[in-house]
């Protein structure tokens, strides 16, 4: 018997329309291996992820940023009056299809009200929540208003000058820009956090005036230590960076690390409670008070409550003490145990044409650069295009109006219009475009007025087309052109650092002093360290000071027992103390040795001295390669009271003088080739942080160095008017007869 043959499987009955769209095979199992499925399945989904939703590019932002932000360019938001934020959203959709609510979410966080910007583009009106607190949510968009911040005229300057490359929506009916051709390296002023398929990107914040000098510094020196400038990240939310330049080198060099952040507080003394009013950017007010309260229950006893008063003022959080509780250990303690002290974890994952990148500091700001050097040269050929064409058509003009007769004449004789530009193109030997321009030349026109400013019009367009093919042609001019826009950025919008700096190696003073008598005194230093305090009654019943042979007297400041004392130390240490811990002392004697004191290193030597009441005013370092720096007094504020301050000052260069220069005075530098200058305090613009190694104010011949550093007096100052610079630095001239200005090296 022949076999059977085995039924062919039953096909599905199905209607006319089913069975048109029924696929052969569809349902059939094919063994094929993993990886080629994840290469055609997966990975277009990732890349997808990564390119087009979580990482920023060059220019700082994401996609659903740059659509937001070209949205309310396009929509005139930059110059005109705020509208609904609902009407916002709506004309995105046109660039973002993924929904009105992600839209708006993107608008919030990039908004003024919310508080997570450093730098924010959005000018906000309404609620649009905050950052620092998980319950404090966004108003619908129909209730809010916004338009652009100012600071948005460096996002989209010269866009309309093909700076960049435009690409069509996802529906093909308008263009957005691929990139925004930002004027300073916007990707590292505002922070940014996605995460994508198999990695992630955190980018934090940094200061827009130490960034914009850092970059001029790097374009002219391509092996410059951006952290000689940007001391570390400063994020909008303020607080205290713990400094650990270790582990800032590592985030600056390879664009990975981690950075602590803790909070800062106050103390009311009379509430008797701590008021803090900034938290590090990774946490909220509801996980700070939430944990609090969890330490409380299990066995903290100090705190007697904890409470929100978050208001219109700001971020308040307000913690009661309980009876004998020192607010300063209670902090310490809640650092270490609550998120008021975190950690920022940085991950420089951006996209460089179209790929992840992990870049440190200087590399993505080399990225930058290139792809701003880009941006300019394509403008620069932009402006030198348009100004060819214009040329061009003048040039055609210059032939019809040496000669205006023959072409009125073209034209009256010529019987069709069609026929007039073809005669004019043979009549003078011009192309097409130059005849069609001349035959719209208005009859009014064609006097002797109008053809000597278009004579005109064509030396001075010859004259600006040769300046750009010469800056076309040469990248040393992109590159200047670069640093003027970083210094006006860096001028119009720049804003002192938020964040402050908590060197990791300080060491703490444990306890305040109880109750400080206030008296007037003076206050005096030798050059060997040794230190009095001196009442005026004493000083008018003394003679001449007492000090040890080859010893003088260096500092001498007026003062009251209750002051603040900054001595500064060869090893660039600062050693914090009070007038008040000292004994009174006489004339007579030689005073408390400031070394043994204090407990200084071995080998280490008294420098200088300050002392302040509220730490106000600034001090100038001279060093002796011709730099200085004004630090403000505030720099050396402490909240809990430390002993010893690492990094008082900059070591790269042997100090000269520190002087205290208060509001601003009259300076005068002498260097060792016989040259001085006499400037005004007020031209150097004061650092935030105390190692800064400040600008240059003296420019030295090879071989010499400033000597010298002394405050001028006003009559001094008239006397010795033709050492006065205006600019920095300079040179100045001889001086052969200077005063005798053997003054102390601090006033």
């Amino acid at each position: 018997m022949p076999k059977k043959k085995d039924k062919e499987p039953k096909q599905p009955k199905l209607s006319q329309r089913h069975a048109d769209a029924y696929i052969n095979g569809a349902g059939t199992i094919v063994d094929e291996p993993i990886t080629v499925t994840l290469e055609k399945n997966y990975m277009p989904y990732a890349m997808s992820v990564i390119v087009s939703r979580a990482f920023p590019e060059i220019d700082g932002f994401k996609p659903s940023h740059r659509k937001l932000l070209y949205t309310m360019y396009k929509m005139g938001l930059l110059t005109g009056a705020r509208t609904k934020s609902a009407n916002i959203v709506g004309q995105t959709m046109k660039l973002n299809p993924h929904g009105d609510q992600a839209i708006y979410e993107t608008m919030v966080r990039l908004a003024r009200g919310n508080e997570a910007l450093l730098h924010p583009y959005i000018d906000s009106k309404g609620n649009f929540g905050k950052a620092y607190s998980s319950d404090m949510a966004y108003a619908a968009s129909r209730y809010t208003e916004a338009k652009l911040e100012p600071i948005c005229n460096e996002l989209f300057a010269d866009i309309d000058k093909d700076t960049v490359n435009f690409v069509p929506n996802y529906d093909n009916t308008m263009t957005e820009p691929e990139l925004l051709p930002v004027t300073f390296p916007s990707i590292l002023v505002n922070s940014n956090v996605g995460i994508g398929v198999s990695m992630a990107s955190a980018v934090c914040p940094f200061n827009l005036r130490e960034l914009c000098e850092a970059t001029v510094a790097l374009i002219r020196d391509p092996d410059y230590d951006v952290m000689q400038t940007m001391k570390g990240p400063d994020f909008p939310g303020g607080g205290d960076m713990i400094y650990d330049e270790d582990k800032l080198r590592q985030i600056f060099s390879t664009g990975r690390g981690a950075v602590r952040i803790r909070a800062r507080y106050s103390y009311d003394k009379e509430a008797n409670c701590i008021e803090i009013t900034e938290i590090p950017p990774t946490t909220t007010v509801e996980a700070i008070i939430e944990k609090v309260i969890d330490l409380a229950k299990n066995g903290l006893k100090e705190v007697s409550y904890i409470r929100d008063e978050t208001d219109l003022d700001g971020l308040k959080i307000a913690i009661d003490l309980k009876r004998g509780v020192d607010p300063d250990e209670l902090m310490k303690k809640l650092y270490r145990l609550t998120p008021l002290q975190d950690s920022f974890s940085a991950n420089f994952n951006i996209l460089v044409n179209g790929y992840p990148k992990v870049l440190g500091v200087t590399d993505i700001i080399r990225e930058w650069l290139k792809f701003r050097i880009g941006c300019v040269k394509r403008r620069v050929r932009f402006d030198l295009d348009k100004k060819k064409e214009r040329l061009h058509l003048l040039d055609g003009l210059e032939k019809i109006l040496l000669d205006i007769d023959k072409a009125i004449k073209i034209v009256r004789e010529t019987e069709e219009e069609a026929d007039v530009v073809p005669n004019l193109m043979i009549g003078f030997g011009i192309d097409e475009i130059q005849a069609e321009y001349v035959a719209e030349i208005k009859l009014r026109h064609l006097n002797r007025e109008y053809i000597l400013n278009r004579l005109k019009d064509i030396n001075d367009l010859t004259a600006e087309i040769d300046e750009l093919e010469d800056v076309l042609g040469s990248e040393r001019k992109i590159k200047l052109i670069i640093i003027d826009e970083l210094k006006r950025v860096a001028e119009k919008y720049g804003q002192p650092r938020r964040t402050g700096i908590i060197y990791a190696d300080d060491e703490q003073e444990v306890k305040d002093e109880p109750l400080v008598a206030d008296y007037p005194c003076r206050l005096i230093l030798t050059r060997g360290g040794y230190f009095k305090k001196i009442t005026p009654q004493s000083l008018r019943m003394s003679g001449e000071q007492k000090v040890k042979e080859n010893d003088v007297v260096t500092t001498e400041i007026d003062l009251s027992n209750r002051a603040e004392l900054l001595f500064f130390t060869s090893n660039a240490k600062c050693y914090k103390s009070k007038a008040s811990a000292f004994a009174d002392s006489k004339a007579s004697l030689l005073g408390d040795f400031i070394p043994v004191a204090l407990k200084f290193d071995e080998g280490e030597n008294v420098f200088g001295m300050a002392a302040t009441l509220d730490y106000s005013g600034c001090l100038l370092f001279v060093y002796k390669n011709g730099k200085a720096a004004k630090v403000p007094l505030s720099s050396y504020a402490t909240v809990t009271n430390r002993k010893v301050l690492l990094k008082a000052y900059s070591d790269k260069s042997e100090l000269v003088a520190i002087l205290d220069v208060k509001d601003g005075c009259d300076v005068m530098l002498r260097s060792s080739n016989g040259r001085a200058i006499v400037f005004n305090t007020g031209m150097i613009l004061p650092k935030s942080t105390r190692d800064t190694q400040g600008v240059q104010v003296m420019t030295l011949k090879a071989g010499s160095h400033v000597e010298s550093a002394h405050i001028l007096t006003e009559e001094q100052a008239k006397e010795l008017s033709k050492y006065r610079t205006k600019t920095l630095p300079a040179a100045g001239p001889f001086a052969k007869d200077v005063l005798d200005l053997d003054q102390f090296t601090l006033i």
